[in-house]
């Protein structure tokens, strides 16, 4: 079944790999018993605007005509469940379809057990679609529930004539570690845009050396549509992307929860009503967001003393409009709820907050977005969270302690804010891999001083763009880089802390500072 040794050794593998597609083609499907799009592979995904536009004329091969030894799973990546205590997804992509697919999980990569069956999600884009060709995705996902807090798991995953449990394959093998029972220590990730550059590679290198339990990913995720405008034409959407995008990632995301969050450039029109047809084919995130929202990207989990919460401001955005007002306030109600609950909780002492459009910022290209600091900052500063993580502009920058868009307190770098009595701080981590933008002001940052009083800067209401001067911007840093937070209980009475740090792709630290709330 795979190429003739006379052709192999002419051929690249990118050549043998079209060769193999092609061998497969169409007339060589309905000759072995050909399936229509929605029958793969024990189930499929058909966004409506996809499913138009692929009527059953179109097949696909039957898995039994592929050998599934010739195809190897590429792209894992792991997203903790609604309990990240007890749950966890682990997802995958094929070449083309395979029969039974599976994952293998095991306390030991000798013992290799326990079998869990996957589901097969396939998304057609169809030629004509923006730049892509005529191409169809294979995205695997298994759900892992009743797994004990705080283990590490071995996994691999396979289909049928592909088992990770056989020895030569046990170097596919990937683990994972579910969050813990009780508070202790841990450091997570974060970034907004990142795409497929060389210097997106670089910070999934440094981030994977964190060590992290969890990555949070604050939207504009692949860029497989470049233009971001929600729209069926936004010109240059490719797909493919998508493929690069879970290879680069795969070294962190194989072993690290990579929770994401939807940015503009994550709105696909082509394959759903709310452009997140394409997201849900590839993803499996927690699904305690609000009913009824539209919004899949939207919930919450907790890990240790540290609940984290995603959300969608493409559904508040002003600057970019085509979901504007999609949830109805369902969104904001819910997100409000999820708030008065963790302040309420006795296990939870730090609240942080993530997604795309920021709302506080000083690019010259995007700056702060007017639905996010209408809708949800009243909410910030009303429940004290302790920080938010924002993307959608391509560089660095945290501002001091804000409330009621005034700066309450400055904070120099290495310094520490209480959110219980003084504001909330926001950063823009956006410059995880796409060309970066630019700022007014001059760049300042550790090592690199250059304070100013005050930045030019915009921000982007309903009735266009206000200029507006800030006094806020505290540490601008116009290059490639990420977040990291460690976080450290405490015993009740005494202050936890989020000890964050701005980290250059080049590993040098660009900020640090502290956030200190008194423990339950």
């Amino acid at each position: 079944m795979g190429v003739p040794d006379q052709l192999a050794e002419r051929m690249s593998m990118a050549e043998q790999h079209e060769y193999l597609r092609a061998r497969f083609s169409r007339r060589t499907m309905i000759r072995g018993g050909a399936v229509t799009l929605g029958a793969v592979a024990g189930g499929a995904f058909v966004p409506g605007a996809v499913a138009q536009a692929a009527t059953p004329t179109r097949t696909f091969a039957s898995a039994a005509t592929v050998d599934g030894s010739l195809v190897a799973p590429f792209g894992r990546h792991l997203a903790y469940g609604a309990d990240a205590r007890t749950e966890m997804t682990i997802s995958w992509q094929v070449p083309v379809a395979v029969k039974k697919p599976f994952v293998r999980i095991g306390a030991h990569p000798w013992d290799l057990s326990r079998k869990i069956e996957a589901e097969v999600r396939t998304l057609y884009t169809p030629a004509g679609v923006g730049a892509s060709g005529d191409h169809t995705q294979y995205y695997v996902h298994a759900k892992l529930s009743h797994l004990k807090p705080g283990r590490t798991y071995y996994y691999g995953v396979g289909h049928q004539g592909f088992d990770p449990a056989e020895a030569h394959l046990l170097g596919t093998l990937g683990t994972f570690t579910t969050a813990p029972s009780h508070k202790e220590p841990f450091t997570f990730t974060a970034f907004g845009d990142q795409g497929v550059s060389y210097h997106g590679l670089a910070n999934d290198s440094l981030i994977l050396g964190q060590n992290p339990a969890f990555h949070l990913h604050a939207g504009d995720i692949a860029y497989a549509d470049p233009a971001g405008q929600g729209k069926s034409a936004d010109a240059g959407f490719d797909s493919r992307v998508w493929d690069q995008f879970l290879a680069q990632t795969e070294s962190v995301a194989k072993s690290v929860p990579w929770m994401v969050s939807y940015g503009n450039h994550d709105m696909e029109a082509w394959y759903s009503p709310n452009g997140y047809g394409g997201e849900e084919a590839r993803f499996t995130l927690p699904d305690n967001g609000p009913d009824k929202a539209n919004l899949p990207g939207v919930y919450t989990f907790v890990h240790g003393n540290t609940a984290i919460i995603s959300l969608d401001p493409n559904d508040v955005s002003f600057e970019i409009p085509a979901n504007l007002g999609i949830s109805g306030g369902t969104q904001t109600k819910w997100f409000e709820a999820q708030l008065k609950k963790y302040r309420a909780s006795k296990d939870i002492d730090f609240i942080v907050v993530f997604f795309h459009h920021c709302a506080y910022c000083t690019s010259t290209a995007h700056a702060s977005e007017g639905g996010v600091r209408q809708e949800w900052v009243p909410l910030f500063e009303k429940y004290t969270v302790d920080l938010v993580i924002n993307g959608h502009n391509h560089q660095y920058e945290r501002t001091d302690v804000i409330k009621g868009d005034k700066v309450v307190k400055k904070l120099p770098i290495g310094e520490t804010a209480y959110p219980e009595t003084e504001g909330v701080v926001y950063v823009t981590a956006g410059a995880a891999g796409r060309s970066l933008y630019a700022f007014t002001a001059p760049d300042s940052y550790e090592g690199h001083l250059n304070e100013v009083d005050s930045v030019a800067s915009f921000i982007n209401t309903k009735d266009g763009k206000v200029n507006e001067t800030v006094a806020w911007s505290r540490v601008r840093y116009l290059n490639y880089s990420f977040l990291r937070v460690d976080v450290e209980p405490a015993a009740r009475g005494h202050y936890a802390r989020l000890k964050v740090s701005g980290i250059a792709e080049t590993g040098d630290r660009i900020d640090h500072f502290t956030v200190a709330r008194r423990a339950k």
